[in-house]
């Protein structure tokens, strides 16, 4: 494992192993408790478990009954885990040397390591309990009340199975995922924190609950059963003698004129050949029969009807004509009342408990979701102002206070990048702009002799016109002549200043501080004007072509700082120009268009392309191809650029024929 391992596995003990380890540990464990609470809980009759009896009445022991149910658990388990683990295990032993540049077999092992446990956690839930039901279901005729107890306490116990093997066997899962990250990977089904407390908490509470509601219950039947045996015990004393010896039909006659407390009691009489008559209305089971042939003597006349039925009774032995007999009375411990009363209290409880587990866990989903949005919102926005305000003392609170740290901590940091970045950029600028400058200069000096020489040329005119102004031999049309040519002369100058003029508006535009906001309308020829005036010494100078298309109709209008749109076209200009490696006679396209609500503006070359090593970072970091000549800022600035000022992108296509650079801007209606 890439991580400090934990668990400190060895090679052989795959994840498999380990966790049907755990799980198959704690499943004997809540297995063995069951098999001791059970009769407690439930209140067995004495005799009546892991007995000849036990296994008349069931068919198998009780104890074998539950080695049966612990085999089927911990063998599904463990069956269950290797099978469902086996992509993990085959992950785990894989050389480290190959087993990280798997991605697809990373991809599936994530996922189950985020869906594992919740299936695990269902199915100890569940199957026990269902298990549990086929099994008393097949080993012998036990009633509906018994088997509904014995589920309920299994289900309660499973419970708490569930929930430990889950937070025993997560740390487990969680290594392996935290040594398998992949950005961007699945991470299989969601569970909001919400429903991860409810799953949690909600079958803690209901294991409590159900736990306490059977225990009041069980040690209410206990003190009532003992009262009711007591009762009856004296009341069948003081009807029947045991020194006395009775007929069977003074036997019948006595039994009929007893008062029972209950209606639903039931006496009976079973005779030395063991055959039960039933005095009043009713029947005796099965159980009743047998534990009377078997176990009354030994229970001091307590009789016992069926496994966690509240049915019990009392017995006296009475003497006949050369034998003996026994009268009893069978009678309900349970109360409907108060079994009706405990089920509408377990409701109400639960009920309860899911609003208050759901109340507590949308506040703590509401903490964590509000700095979620705050987080989100710093990445949509690159907002690092907004401050969450603090309302609980507690770990939320603390990780809120950290946000907010996190967010002063932002700014000051942004600020720092900010300058240093205005700071590179003016170097950056400024070197272009010295470039710039000593092409410029170049430039201006044809206009400048053309007016140098405008200027002589008007001053042999004017001398002509001075020398004409007496001189008979000149006439009208020959001063009009000597005007025109003045005329010609002055347009030419005009021309020329116009020219220089608008290089040295363009110039003084690029020479201001490329990181303010001077924001300006225009139109794309004015844009691809300045920059063909920038451009132009250094395109002449490298023997290359400019060819501006622009498709963009004067009427669509762009708003901005056109100095910083200049800059960023020179840039890419300059680079097509050194991607020929000075080469002569070749060309590069400058074209404008509109695409959707886009207009796109694109610079190509016909050279060999970026290299791969390059174009994988070009937008993500400075970085040039130029060697020491080179500062990778042109690009990288310039994409910033476009995103910043312009709200727009910048996209690139490059292969051995040549590079591509699109600006994307934004029409704005």
């Amino acid at each position: 494992m890439k991580n400090k391992n934990k668990t400190r596995l060895k090679l052989e003990d795959t994840p498999s192993t380990i966790i049907s380890f755990r799980y198959a540990t704690i499943a004997l464990i809540i297995t063995l408790t069951l098999m001791f609470i059970i009769p407690l809980v439930l209140n067995y009759g004495p005799g009546t478990i892991n007995t000849e009896f036990d296994i008349q009445m069931s068919y198998i022991s009780y104890n074998m009954q539950f080695l049966i149910l612990a085999c089927i658990i911990i063998l599904g388990i463990v069956s269950l885990t290797k099978l469902l683990l086996k992509d993990i295990d085959k992950w785990y032993k894989m050389p480290k040397s190959t087993k990280y540049s798997n991605t697809e077999l990373i991809k599936k092992v994530r996922k189950k390591c985020f869906n594992l446990p919740y299936i695990f956690y269902i199915f100890e839930i569940t199957v026990p309990s269902l298990l549990a039901f086929v099994v008393l279901s097949v080993t012998g005729s036990h009633s509906v009340i018994m088997i509904s107890k014995i589920i309920l306490l299994l289900f309660s116990f499973t419970i708490l199975l569930a929930i430990v093997s889950f937070i025993f066997s997560k740390n487990l899962y969680d290594e392996i995922l935290a040594s398998t990250y992949i950005q961007g990977a699945d991470i299989g089904f969601r569970i909001s924190l919400r429903k991860r407390i409810f799953i949690i908490i909600f079958p803690i509470c209901l294991v409590a609950i159900l736990l306490t509601a059977l225990v009041g219950y069980s040690s209410s039947v206990i003190e009532k059963e003992d009262v009711l045996f007591e009762a009856y015990s004296r009341l069948l004393s003081d009807n029947f003698s045991e020194d006395k010896n009775y007929t069977i039909n003074e036997i019948n006659e006595i039994a009929n004129k007893i008062n029972l407390y209950n209606e639903t009691d039931i006496i009976f009489i079973m005779n030395s050949d063991d055959e039960i008559h039933v005095i009043n209305q009713g029947t005796v089971s099965n159980f009743v029969h047998e534990y009377m042939k078997q176990l009354v003597d030994v229970n001091n006349g307590r009789i016992y009807d069926s496994y966690g039925v509240d049915t019990q009774g009392s017995a006296i032995k009475i003497k006949t004509d050369n034998t003996y007999c026994y009268v009893g009375i069978l009678y309900n411990i349970f109360s409907n009342i108060s079994l009706k009363f405990l089920a509408v209290d377990v409701v109400f409880l639960i009920f309860i408990v899911c609003i208050i587990i759901n109340i507590f866990g949308s506040s703590l989903s509401n903490s964590l979701i509000q700095i979620y949005e705050g987080f989100k919102h710093i990445c949509d926005n690159s907002d690092t102002t907004t401050l969450l305000p603090v309302i609980s003392n507690d770990e939320t609170g603390d990780l809120v206070k950290a946000f907010n740290d996190i967010q002063k901590l932002n700014t000051n940091q942004i600020e720092d990048i900010q300058n240093k970045q205005n700071m590179l950029i003016e170097r950056e600028r400024l070197a272009s702009l010295g470039q710039m400058v000593g092409g410029i200069a170049h430039s201006l000096k044809t206009p400048i002799f053309s007016i140098s020489g405008g200027i002589e040329g008007l001053n042999d005119l004017v001398e002509e016109f001075d020398s004409s102004i007496e001189d008979p031999t000149v006439n009208n049309h020959d001063m009009h002549e000597i005007a025109r040519d003045m005329k010609i002369w002055l347009q030419k100058i005009r021309n020329q200043l116009s020219y220089m003029s608008e290089v040295i508006t363009t110039v003084k535009g690029q020479a201001v501080n490329l990181s303010g906001n001077d924001n300006v309308e225009f139109t794309i020829d004015e844009l691809f004007s300045h920059t063909n005036i920038l451009m132009k010494h250094e395109i002449q100078s490298a023997l290359v072509t400019l060819n501006i298309t622009n498709q963009v109709d004067d009427n669509i209008i762009l708003n901005g700082n056109i100095n910083s749109l200049v800059q960023v076209l020179n840039n890419l200009i300059s680079n097509a120009i050194q991607s020929y490696n000075k080469q002569p006679n070749k060309s590069i396209d400058l074209s404008a268009k509109i695409e959707g609500n886009n207009i796109t503006i694109s610079v190509r070359d016909y050279g060999p392309g970026i290299p791969e090593s390059v174009k994988n970072k070009l937008f993500k970091e400075m970085i040039t191809t130029k060697g020491k000549e080179g500062t990778g800022l042109g690009v990288f600035m310039s994409y910033s650029m476009i995103k910043a000022k312009f709200n727009g992108d910048m996209k690139f296509k490059t292969s051995n024929e040549g590079t591509e650079f699109i600006i994307y801007l934004p029409i704005k209606n």
